[in-house]
């Protein structure tokens, strides 16, 4: 594909991206770029309980595990909807709770 897709951060989604250390900052950055050019990320998972295309890009890093929560299904850009450090085996409510709201407010703004 020759004209990747822009990314658009939702919320605090870029300033939660930039507070991860550098390592996995840079591979969340060559990550979405993937994602931006079509492709799938190299380690992600479906996150349907947040909405419908919604995925999580996972990485780790010697600082610890830390997640992309995206949705590339629209035409016109790549959302990110929230990016976290993960402490704990499941994912937090609060963090799904966070991206389906984001996720929410994005369906409203471009419509189905």
């Amino acid at each position: 594909m020759s004209n990747p897709k822009p990314v658009e951060f939702r919320g605090s989604s870029l300033d939660d991206l930039r507070a991860f250390p550098l390592a996995a900052r840079r591979e969340a950055g060559h990550q979405i770029d993937q994602v931006q050019n079509g492709h799938d990320p190299d380690d992600w998972k479906p996150m349907s309980t947040v909405g419908q295309g919604v995925k999580e890009i996972r990485i780790r890093d010697a600082a610890g595990a830390f997640r992309v929560i995206y949705v590339a299904r629209f035409a016109n850009a790549v959302y990110v909807l929230h990016c976290f450090q993960k402490k704990t085996e499941k994912t937090s409510k609060a963090d799904l709770d966070l991206a389906g709201k984001r996720y929410r407010d994005l369906l409203k703004e471009i419509g189905p």
